[in-house]
């Protein structure tokens, strides 16, 4: 008698519903049977562990490369196997015992039970990033359970049952089963078949009443029919090509920086019930948005400990994704810990640009930020955007003939250069700025209470975390707070600084991108900037825009939000809905992206050629489905003025690379073509 072969879930589980009315018992193998890997080859999971021991080793003054870690765990877990096998059938180990002698070995007298359960922990997180539940398997398991059969799960591997548990679990079968038997306790395995009596006999099995399902054709087919019980077993074609693809992708990714996002991507490709239906923002969330804004807070987490910086901040709105995939990425990425305590702060341009002014004044730069977005016209709306009283202002600006409506941006009709010039001069005024300062006090105290409520002060250095681009938040926070004796060094850390003007350089406040800065600029990666808003609607919290930090009558503050019921807050809840999907991409992503990020490689150096295929491929060349999904896009800002700036006489026929992209669409053009194959050549040979 042979066992029944099926090489898809569907027809293995037909038959099983059928054969399932004469039994009692129905076993399932775990791995690649319950649960599949994403990875070709499962020992790769043990490579960051080696690494996670190795940086705890090395903390501890031991000087153990991972490699050696390895070398180790690999050395003891034979030589348990060697043992095991001259007392039992089966050539058996068990984790906790053999990462106990690795560790011991490493550490001395210091390993302990904490240290064990720490490793473990991890090893278990590592296991669960990589384990997908074969969703028509696990479906018929659980269906078996709700007709009262019983449920088992057999497995031949060094984890315990009480490890295996904790997997099921996190996958949501655990709930559906009578019990979990693995090799390591007993050392009888299913490859034997010396498991199988031993279960029968434990659970009170008939093994006429019992069926096993599993992949392996010795463990789980015919080893289990030597002893009388039916078995089924799975073997999946689509599953063995894909192992083949990863296995490609991780071979080259060796040779090649541009392989590791590659193979990254092949990890994090979506499997068994994760394939199904998608909208296109999620999946453009999660194969593009995801793994870019992971890479990128990798890089924070990189600088923060090289800078030794021990406390970050993620900015409002942005900073509210940001947070919540660092939350996701950080315990598998870096164990060992290391990394600054984290605080979400409520900040905004349109708050912090008076509050700045309170001790300083408004100073070109600042005044400079209010005509960079093209709907800002003239001196009302320097002081809408830094809360000033216009009526206040009107004698300093009469002393210098200028109006509240003078147009003081060349971007509208009615400006001359004359405007510009009397402006500069106000700005050197005394009286004017004696003014501005005195209107901002009440802000500035307001925003003091509330940093001094987080525990921004009296630290030497924090690292704030924003999309991007100019840093003007950080420019405005850094003027509001340089009073102070106990203020700490600014150390931004965007996803990309753009070089439109001058960002902050100086010891005490300085900015850096991720992608690209002005220190490092790179033509691939500024493709980005072509689609700038489409990453602050993805990163965007779902609650309106901060307007103000206000003291209370007792001295306390508050902070006050726009409100959400005109138009412009109606539209930001539109907009939230719309990119509801897009977000959910990005934080479905992050888990995936450390657990194979962890295998691949240490460091974000190795990424940059796979980002600059992303960010050429998706916005400097985009597909039609691509510009038709993000054409939807209105980016609302407050800061932002009203005014419509002059329609230029000669208006661009191709205004961003999106547009660009559709043309080329609909002509066939050619010349796309071969510039995409230039810019993917070099990437991929870098």
């Amino acid at each position: 008698m042979e066992p029944e072969v099926f090489y898809n879930q569907s027809a293995l589980v037909r038959r099983g519903r059928g054969l399932a009315r004469e039994v009692d018992v129905i076993s399932f193998d775990m791995f690649d049977t319950l649960l599949v890997r994403r990875t070709h080859n499962p020992d790769l999971v043990k490579l960051p562990v080696a690494r996670f021991i190795s940086s705890l080793a090395r903390a501890a003054g031991h000087d153990w490369d991972w490699r050696q870690v390895q070398e180790k765990r690999d050395e003891l877990e034979k030589a348990m196997r060697v043992r095991t096998g001259e007392k039992f059938a089966d050539h058996e180990a068990c984790y906790p015992q053999f990462m106990a002698e690795t560790l011991r070995a490493i550490f001395g007298d210091a390993s302990d039970e904490i240290l064990l359960e720490r490793v473990t922990d991890y090893e278990i997180a590592m296991e669960n990033s990589m384990l997908v539940p074969r969703d028509d398997v696990v479906s018929w398991l659980k269906e078996l359970a709700d007709a009262g059969k019983r449920v088992l799960v057999l497995s031949d591997i060094y984890l315990p049952a009480k490890h295996l548990e904790r997997l099921l679990d996190h996958a949501g079968i655990l709930a559906y089963v009578e019990k979990v038997v693995s090799s390591a306790d007993s050392f009888l395995a299913k490859a034997s078949g010396l498991a199988y009596p031993l279960v029968a006999e434990r659970e009170a099995v008939d093994p006429a009443r019992w069926l096993h399902i599993g992949d392996n054709p010795i463990s789980d087919g015919f080893r289990p029919l030597e002893h009388g019980i039916r078995s089924l077993l799975i073997q999946d074609a689509e599953e063995y090509r894909r192992r083949a693809i990863a296995a490609r992708h991780y071979f080259y990714s060796l040779k090649r920086p541009f392989w590791r996002g590659r193979a990254i991507q092949q990890l994090m490709a979506p499997l068994e019930k994760e394939n199904g239906p998608r909208s296109a923002l999620y999946r453009e969330g999660y194969n593009f948005l995801g793994p870019v804004i992971a890479m990128y807070l990798h890089y924070v987490a990189e600088r923060c400990r090289e800078k030794k910086i021990r406390r970050l901040y993620f900015l409002s709105r942005e900073g509210w994704m940001f947070k919540q995939v660092w939350e996701r990425t950080m315990p598998l990425l870096y164990p060992d810990g290391g990394l600054p305590e984290t605080e979400y702060l409520y900040v905004s341009r349109q708050a912090l640009a008076g509050a700045s002014c309170a001790h300083e004044g408004m100073t070109q730069a600042k005044a400079d930020i209010v005509f960079l977005p093209a709907g800002n016209r003239s001196f009302r709306d320097v002081c809408r955007v830094f809360s000033l009283d216009p009526e206040s202002m009107e004698p300093h600006l009469a002393r210098h003939g200028l109006a509240l409506d003078s147009v003081l941006s060349p971007a509208h009709d009615g400006f001359h250069i004359d405007h510009r010039r009397a402006f500069e001069k106000l700005i050197r005024d005394p009286d004017y700025q004696a003014e501005v300062k005195q209107q901002c006090q009440t802000a500035n105290r307001a925003l003091q209470k509330y940093l001094e409520s987080v525990g921004f002060f009296g630290q030497p250095d924090v690292a704030l975390v924003d999309v991007g681009w100019l840093g003007t938040i950080q420019r405005f926070l850094h003027g509001a707070v340089a009073h102070r004796q106990d203020r700490p060094n600014l150390h931004g850390m965007l996803l990309g600084a753009s070089r439109g003007i001058p960002y902050p350089t100086s010891s005490d406040n300085y900015i850096e991108g991720f992608i690209f800065d002005r220190e490092r600029f790179d033509f691939a990666a500024s493709a980005i900037l072509y689609a700038r808003d489409l990453f602050e609607e993805a990163c965007r919290a779902p609650y309106p825009t901060l307007n103000a930090y206000q003291l209370n009558e007792d001295g306390s503050h508050h902070l006050a939000f726009r409100t959400m019921e005109d138009a412009i807050g109606k539209g930001e809840q539109a907009q939230d809905r719309f990119y509801a999907d897009l977000q959910q991409g990005v934080l479905d992503a992050a888990s995936r992206f450390a657990g194979a990020s962890s295998m691949i490689t240490q460091g974000t150096a190795g990424y940059r050629p796979w980002i600059n295929y992303l960010l050429v491929s998706k916005l400097a060349f985009p597909r039609r489905r691509e510009i038709r999904n993000i054409r939807h896009l209105h980016h609302l800002d407050d800061f932002h003025g009203s005014s419509k700036p002059r329609r230029r006489r000669r208006p661009r026929l191709l205004h961003n690379p999106w547009e660009v992209g559709g043309l080329k669409q609909a002509i066939g053009c050619l010349t796309a073509g071969w510039q995409f194959r230039r810019h993917l050549k070099a990437m991929i040979n870098h």
